[in-house]
């Protein structure tokens, strides 16, 4: 199966650039090994590669390039299968674009496809090199630093770990170095079916703000999902959530209720109208696991949330991968222009929070924030490396 990878990545400070010529020698016999062809483009600062041969020698060279220490950022912009090769000529044919003039280097470029009806403009992989060569994508690529430029430092806190079957866990804004709000998480039980299903969940929800209320700090804004059916589905759930908030010594500002993406809404009216009477309190709505469903944007657009949590499944190794970058930067877009509070979850290595960091984000959870139960971690920078 002949498949295409197509990344860019940063030159490594402390590489010269006068080692690129043997360097792409050396590659290209290695790729030739592989039965891998492309293409290299460099602008000075970036490089940009097209690899395209039989999926196992595409994979294993590409693994090599992830692990080379030459350069950083490598971004991952596209991954398809292709009926024909683009470039078939060479092992890597390197373009120094600071050697080219801009106006002919693409038209240089195009010279070498080898493909059966040549390079067109409606091809993916060549409108990526054409916004590399114009220089286009600036906008959109976000530098991180290597993880080795922080440390995290845990901090003793108010948190606390579990309490009656909860575990709290902090949304926390890292360079402000704030705990943001606390989310009560009940533990699962699974296996339930219908009514039985939201009746627990109903409870869950009660049981997690009655230990909140005596856990959590005055004011702090607090954190539960439910499950949006069970708004719909079980008589007065409103009035249970409202007389649990004062039981517990809250009030319906500091909490914050969210609805999971990926749980089917059959009765979209009436679970709308549950979400109207919730806001009338002044209970705040997030959609958690945003991504991951397949409601996403309309269900965005006809609840108006006040908060989005974007699922850990799209914020893994967000900053290796193009398609993801573009997805999350729309996701932020979009919820800047509605005035919607980004929350990213499942952060688990520095480089994710970092480039979610440039791309907008301020609020975050994950492991990396919170790996001691109790205790926040803040980033530190070291001032020497």
């Amino acid at each position: 199966m002949l498949t295409t990878i197509i990344y860019r990545s940063h030159l490594s400070d402390d590489v010269p650039v006068k080692i690129l010529p043997a360097m792409v020698e050396k590659a290209s016999a290695l790729n030739a090994s592989h039965q891998v062809t492309g293409i290299l483009l460099f602008n000075g600062t970036h490089f940009f590669q097209i690899l395209e041969g039989p999926e196992e020698g595409v994979m294993a060279i590409y693994a090599r390039i992830c692990a080379d220490n030459r350069h950083h950022n490598v971004v991952e912009l596209m991954r398809d299968y292709s009926p024909s090769r683009r470039f078939g000529n060479a092992g890597m044919e390197l373009f120094d674009l600071r050697k080219h003039d801009h106006a002919t280097v693409l038209q240089a470029v195009l010279d070498r496809g080898t493909s059966k009806y040549r390079l067109t403009y409606d091809d993916r992989g060549l409108q990526f090199l054409r916004t590399f060569v114009e220089s286009r994508e600036k906008e959109n690529y976000f530098e991180v630093l290597p993880t080795n430029y922080w440390d995290f430092i845990p901090e003793q806190s108010d948190l606390i770990e579990r309490g009656n079957d909860i575990t709290f866990r902090p949304v926390v804004d890292p360079l402000g170095r704030k705990v943001k709000a606390i989310q009560a998480i009940p533990d699962a039980q699974p296996g339930l079916q219908g009514e039985e299903r939201y009746q627990h969940d109903l409870r869950a929800v009660t049981e997690a703000l009655n230990s909140a209320g005596r856990a959590c700090p005055d004011g702090m804004p607090l954190y539960v999902s439910i499950l949006p059916m069970t708004l719909v589905t079980i008589p007065n759930a409103f009035d249970h959530i409202v007389q649990a908030i004062d039981a517990a010594g809250l009030v319906p500002e500091q909490v914050i209720l969210g609805v999971s993406e990926t749980e089917v809404i059959s009765q979209l009216d009436a679970f709308s109208n549950a979400v109207r009477q919730l806001k009338q309190v002044g209970i705040s709505i997030s959609i958690d696991n945003f991504g991951d469903g397949s409601a996403g944007l309309s269900l965005l657009a006809h609840i108006q949330p006040d908060r989005v949590r974007i699922d850990a499944g799209i914020i893994r190794d967000i900053h290796r991968s193009g398609p993801k970058q573009a997805v999350v930067q729309a996701v932020i877009r979009c919820c800047s222009a509605l005035e919607i509070n980004v929350i990213a979850a499942g952060i688990e290595r520095p480089e994710e929070w970092m480039w979610l960091e440039a791309a907008g984000v301020i609020d975050f959870q994950g492991n990396l924030f919170n790996p001691e139960g109790a205790a926040v971690a803040w980033p530190e920078y070291r001032d020497a490396i």
